[in-house]
């Protein structure tokens, strides 16, 4: 019996061989109730900081319980007197000990039952924010062996900065749990807000929005170098589909060769940032391609009598492409290795199975499928590529497409029509803490990127 592992997610996925032939039945053991609780109350902002303390207070939160790391204490048995900074904190005296003032044992009763704390606040000073962030061991008795965060953060004067420091302190305090925190990742994605298809970029939990591409056409399947300093993407410049590069340090479009063909389509980096893989019909019948970042040095690597497309490299061995074919009848995901050999089903050959994508430890994938116990219904499954094991994580909710592992491996980012047209989504990759990025106009194809 093999275990579906995501690296430090407490969630152990046992898989067991049913009865049926080709078929897994997953059963979730959710181990969240073993999480650390963590009481985050409210900050306070002083001075020109003040406006901003609400926004502040929002993101905090957010991150810290959608980071999965923690179990959040209920808010509304919070005492009354909540501390800002470390001499807040009275111990109790004499004997037996009398309560002198805020402490520790405020928080670790049964209703609260927290085991950390976070206080600080927010000032301002030389024309810019600072935050004065900390956290608390609240099962410690002391204040010094109780201190695990004491760190200053600072930020512009406004919204943007408040919600920067605000990451940067989630951040420090997710790293101390062994977590990789997504401050600094990017979420890329089609839009179709300003009238025509283009690429988009926010913030990992839907903030700083901002267009990417200036196409006026349709620009779609976006795809991002390691690095993070190219983007490359399917547009229609001259009617057929093409392959344009961009640079997203400069914005300045970047050379990129589209050979004759009705369609060049779906890119994606190899994990060196050396070469781009895509879906061509140069052939005909549009097959795998590979080749340098310029487009030069092509090489055909599938040779099917089917549509093959979406090609994606599995980032830690840089050694299997994962691709969708039609090979088999409907659409079903296949891998191959890098020089096109040793192609094998990884579907059951049920539903249409698309859109994969890797999580970073190269052991699973995540794609969407019309197959498996809510059959019709396109849904986000994750699989264990060397069992073929899997396990769903939407159920009955809309239409959803396109996921994308977060850099952490821990969260998942997908489009979904839940809430009416598609729009981003995100959750943990168990398929809990649901979060809608987007809203304006209709929004899909999402890419989460490290930088």
């Amino acid at each position: 019996m093999r275990m579906l592992r995501f690296l430090s997610f407490p969630l152990l996925f046992a898989a067991s061989v049913a009865a049926q032939p080709n078929r897994a039945q997953i059963v979730i053991e959710d181990t969240f109730r073993t999480l650390p609780v963590i009481a985050v109350p409210d900050m306070r902002g002083s001075g020109e900081a003040q406006p901003h303390i609400n926004v502040f207070n929002q993101v905090l939160f957010a991150d810290l319980q959608q980071s999965g790391y923690f179990k959040m204490a209920p808010k509304s048995f919070y005492p009354a007197e909540i501390p800002q900074q470390p001499s807040d904190f009275k111990p109790p005296k004499g004997n037996p000990p009398q309560r002198q003032g805020p402490w520790f044992t405020d928080w670790t009763t049964p209703e609260i039952g927290a085991q950390w704390l976070t206080a600080g606040y927010t000032a301002a000073q030389g024309g810019r924010m600072i935050l004065y962030g900390y956290l608390f061991d609240v099962t410690q008795t002391d204040l010094q062996n109780a201190t695990a965060v004491n760190k200053i953060f600072f930020g512009d004067l406004n919204e943007a900065g408040a919600r920067k420091v605000a990451h940067e302190f989630a951040a420090e305090i997710i790293k101390k749990f062994g977590g990789v925190p997504l401050f600094g990742s990017r979420i890329y994605f089609t839009s179709n807000r300003t009238g025509s298809k283009e690429i988009w970029s926010m913030d990992y939990d839907g903030g700083g929005q901002k267009q990417v591409s200036r196409e006026g056409n349709i620009s779609n399947f976006s795809a991002v170098s390691p690095d993070g300093t190219r983007l490359a993407f399917t547009s229609f410049p001259r009617g057929n589909a093409s392959i344009l590069t961009m640079s997203l340090e400069t914005g300045r479009k970047l050379p990129f060769y589209n050979q004759r063909a009705s369609t060049n389509a779906s890119p994606e980096f190899t994990p060196d940032g050396q070469k781009i893989l895509f879906g061509s019909t140069a052939a005909g019948i549009q097959q795998i391609y590979i080749a340098n970042l310029d487009g030069s040095g092509i090489k055909r690597l599938s040779f099917a009598p089917a549509v093959e497309t979406e090609p994606k490299v599995n980032p830690k061995n840089g050694s299997e492409i994962i691709f969708t074919s039609g090979r088999s009848g409907p659409p079903q995901l296949y891998k191959m290795n890098m020089d096109g050999a040793d192609v094998v089903r990884l579907t059951q050959g049920e539903g249409e199975a698309v859109n994969a994508a890797w999580h970073p430890g190269g052991e699973l994938i995540a794609f969407s499928w019309t197959g498996g116990p809510d059959p019709g219904s396109r849904n986000i499954f994750v699989m264990d590529v060397a069992t073929r094991t899997f396990v769903q994580l939407t159920h009955g909710a809309g239409r959803n497409e396109n996921p994308s592992f977060a850099p952490d491996g821990r969260h998942l980012v997908f489009q979904t029509t839940r809430s009416g047209r598609n729009q981003i989504w995100t959750m943990l990759a168990n398929g809990t803490e649901l979060r809608q990025l987007t809203s304006q106009g209709a929004n899909e194809e999402p890419v989460w990127s490290k930088y």
